[in-house]
């Protein structure tokens, strides 16, 4: 294929994760045209919370009931962590800036404020995180008040069980008790599936009749909680109808992955994308990457006869190994597409610690690319490798965000950063 044959675009986004959607989406918002490559697959395994920094240090699992407060330890100790080079107000802006986006695709988040929120699990932990949908908000505060609260799961659901909820936290929340219950409709159905049930509540004579059932087991609780299947597309409208029916207030607990709230969370940031004009390769991938001169050529398959499409920059947001973004033989981690170096334990033995749970992590952990303070990747000389190419959110090295809990703010953030170093250089261009 013919470069004159190759579409035109502002920035390619490689990538359709957390950092793509992010990437992508504060592109679109700057007015710079945007393509982006890739299935966001991986968001279907999200909880639907928007953790930014919860532990910090990550060896002394110390929780942070502020993240801004938990962002300026991170700075004092570890400067060199992705998270610690965005300045707290571009991490604010930035995460206002992407959950006004997803209310506007009808998928509602708390007020996003100064403190984490603390959200009961599907195993009965509890989870340390800043950005809770609506329909979690009333288990945080019924959790932090420990009021008497009626947990409500389904027969046949075996990813949840309120029992085992109430029995891990009983010695902390002894007002918490539980009720199994039939789903209306699936009385002979061996097993059930959380989105099967999600999308069904959305019939409202199904709900009527699963909120019936519920009302009588009531009792003194003063809020309700049920495993997060409330509604697909219309989730606060369904839920919006239990706490009517019920009178009292709902909330939703995360379920195991794949789940209905990584369903939601998938869905709206595809409205997002589509409303700002972002185009979208979600069944290809990028075979070669060639620069020259101020202007990135990416070949893709997964189309007939593959695509070419032309870039002024391009985002790697390709993730680490789940993502593909990184590989790894018996001998060293690489990067996928151009091959560049990879901050890695110079022997694989030390990849990893004896003890499998050692509460550090392991080192491999931490392996990624390294960039310049404009975000850019380094090749083998120490110097970007391309001067319109960034790399952004677990591509980076220098972060454990599994353990620091900050998934979606090393995402988020360093992609808010990349874009604002994309823009500058964009309208520097002649």
């Amino acid at each position: 294929m013919s470069d004159a044959a190759a579409k035109r675009y502002d920035v390619a986004v490689i990538g359709a994760g957390m950092a793509g959607m992010a990437a992508a989406l504060f592109a679109a918002e700057r007015g710079l045209s945007c393509i982006q490559i890739g299935s966001g697959g991986g968001i279907l395994f999200a909880s639907g919370l928007l953790d930014l920094l919860a532990v910090q240090p990550v060896a002394q699992h110390r929780l942070w009931q502020s993240p801004y407060d938990a962002l300026a330890a991170l700075a004092r100790e570890q400067p060199g962590h992705p998270l610690a080079r965005v300045d707290p107000a571009s991490v604010r802006t930035a995460f206002e800036t992407f959950v006004a986006a997803l209310r506007s695709a009808g998928l509602a988040y708390a007020p996003l404020g100064e403190r984490n929120s603390h959200v009961i699990t599907s195993i009965g932990s509890v989870k340390t995180s800043y950005g809770v949908p609506l329909t979690m908000v009333a288990g945080v505060a019924a959790l932090e008040r420990r009021l008497p609260c009626l947990l409500v799961d389904f027969r046949g659901l075996r990813e949840f069980s309120a029992r085992q909820i109430v029995e891990t936290l009983a010695h902390e929340w002894p007002a918490l008790r539980q009720q199994r219950i039939e789903f209306p409709g699936f009385e002979a159905v061996p097993e059930l599936y959380a989105a099967h049930l999600a999308r069904a509540l959305e019939n409202r004579e199904t709900r009527e009749r699963t909120i019936a059932l519920i009302k009588p087991l009531l009792g003194d609780a003063c809020v309700v909680g049920l495993p997060a299947l409330l509604g697909l597309g219309q989730s606060s409208a369904v839920h919006a109808a239990f706490e009517a029916g019920l009178g009292l207030p709902v909330f939703e607990i995360p379920t195991m992955p794949t789940s209905v709230p990584g369903l939601r969370l998938l869905g709206a940031l595809e409205a997002v994308m589509s409303a700002r004009g972002v185009t979208r390769r979600q069944l290809s991938s990028v075979c070669d990457l060639t620069f020259d001169g101020g202007t990135a050529t990416l070949d893709l398959n997964g189309a007939p006869g593959g695509e070419r499409i032309q870039a002024r920059a391009v985002v790697l947001a390709s993730g680490r190994f789940s993502g593909r973004g990184l590989t790894a033989d018996r001998q060293s981690v690489r990067e996928s597409i151009l091959g560049l170096p990879v901050q890695q334990p110079p022997a694989r033995e030390d990849w990893h610690q004896r003890d499998f749970l050692d509460p550090a992590g392991h080192a491999i952990n931490s392996a990624g690319l390294m960039t310049d303070e404009a975000w850019r990747p380094l090749d083998a000389s120490g110097k970007p490798a391309w001067a319109k190419l960034f790399a952004i959110g677990s591509i980076l090295a220098e972060q454990d965000w599994m353990r620091a809990k900050c998934g979606s703010g090393l995402a988020i953030a360093t992609a808010w950063a990349a874009v604002e170093q994309i823009t500058q250089q964009l309208h520097e261009a002649p």
